[in-house]
């Protein structure tokens, strides 16, 4: 396996991940500096998740027939400019515009990468490949958050997003020296054929499966800070640790699921969906003592992490004549499960059922999930005949591009 491209892409997922989930720690100084409420300031998240969705379809559908060398490059180019104009954004009009800027490339680059990554590597180990690349999106969480955190802190929130534009410029270079150069694809019919190739119902399907798995985790996970604390009774000052649990458990399963998905694509996605739905049915539980608590923080990042190769190289599948678009959609898709699943959890909280009770409702969307993932199953065996032996992800692309058509 060729470690160093795939590093290298991990590199731009790990400045993504870093940029996407540091302004949840940096509202408070971002408030005070720009003279805005914390609320106010909460729209600079959603203005990111706002680039994401609109921008990670857009952008791979757009770039169809370049380089997706160039591509990469590219989308780390307009990462960089969006986080340097954050950095020097006069007022809060301003970093909102460029918070969306940064949100833009997010989705393409992971969509694009999905695609290089597996195109590097035999068969048998695509989803190894997607999970390398997705190492730099969970390191992300151990790392990359809590030193920009700390470095916003004590050195001003402009200097993070500096940070972060560093980390940008260093993908530029690896991506440049390391990912090997490729031609211009020609697409069916430009963007007119990439879209056409969304336009199935198993496409649909895998990707409501990741809306609806995905939810499930943001449920309980947008609200796991007043789980530790009024549940568990840990002190503030020991959430941010704890949520470093997180992101250790979410690099085990991704890297577990990887490996997994190579020998049964579609076994570790059920896998993982049922473990979700047992862990946050525990989380009553499991919060009822610390030691417990922090086994279920580190048991949801790892139980929602290992359908994240599965559920992305299912996408790509589905639409094999438009791989880089299905798989961007993916991402837009991962981010409108953060969005709905925050909201899912946050209704069960307003009607008063307990400070549990994300948890349980998005074990509830857990449940959805796998019966999505059923029917997406039920319609691969109406239009497929039955192949012997296990479901590999080797058939990634050409495989079902042949049998749908």
């Amino acid at each position: 396996m060729p470690l160093a491209p795939l590093l290298s892409l991990a590199v731009g997922a790990f400045g993504l991940g870093t940029t996407e989930f540091v302004m949840m720690g940096l509202l408070p100084n971002v408030a005070d500096d720009l003279h805005i409420s914390i609320p106010t300031a909460g729209h600079l998240v959603s203005a990111y998740a706002l680039g994401v969705v609109v921008g990670a379809p857009l952008l791979a559908a757009v770039t169809a027939k370049m380089s997706r060398r160039k591509v990469l490059i590219g989308l780390m180019a307009l990462f960089v400019a969006g986080n340097a104009l954050s950095a020097f954004a006069p007022d809060h009009h301003w970093l909102l515009a460029a918070r969306l800027l940064s949100g833009l490339p997010h989705g393409a680059f992971f969509g694009v990468g999905a695609v290089v990554a597996t195109g590097l590597v035999a068969p048998e180990r695509k989803a190894r490949s997607v999970s390398l690349m997705f190492l730099g999106l969970t390191v992300a969480n151990i790392a990359g958050v809590p030193v920009a955190t700390f470095m916003g802190q004590h050195l001003g929130w402009r200097a993070t997003f500096l940070g972060v534009s560093a980390i940008g410029l260093a993908a530029i270079v690896s991506l440049a020296l390391l990912v090997p150069r490729d031609h211009a694809r020609a697409a069916t019919d430009g963007l007119r054929g990439e879209v056409a190739a969304l336009r199935s119902l198993p496409v649909w399907l895998s990707l409501g499966t990741t809306v609806a798995g995905f939810g499930a985790l943001f449920s309980a996970y947008s609200y796991i800070t007043p789980m530790l604390t009024d549940s568990a009774g840990y002190a503030d000052s020991h959430v941010t640790l704890l949520l470093a649990l997180f992101g250790v458990g979410a690099t085990v399963g991704n890297l577990a699921g990887g490996r997994l998905a190579d020998h049964s694509l579609r076994g570790t996605l059920f896998g993982g969906l049922a473990s979700l739905v047992t862990v946050l049915a525990l989380f009553p539980v499991l919060m009822q003592t610390q030691w417990s608590a922090a086994l279920a923080v580190t048991l949801l990042g790892t139980a929602a992490f290992v359908t994240g190769s599965p559920l992305q190289l299912m996408v790509m599948e589905k639409a094999s004549a438009a791989p880089s678009l299905a798989s961007s959609a993916n991402q837009a898709a991962f981010n409108l499960a953060n969005a709905g699943g925050a909201w899912i959890g946050g209704l069960a909280l307003a009607v008063g059922f307990g400070t549990t009770s994300p948890a349980l409702a998005g074990a509830a969307l857990a449940v959805l999930g796998l019966g999505v993932a059923g029917a997406a199953y039920a319609v691969d065996r109406r239009d497929v005949a039955p192949t012997a032996g296990r479901v590999v992800a080797t058939h990634v692309l050409r495989h079902r591009e042949t049998t749908h058509r």
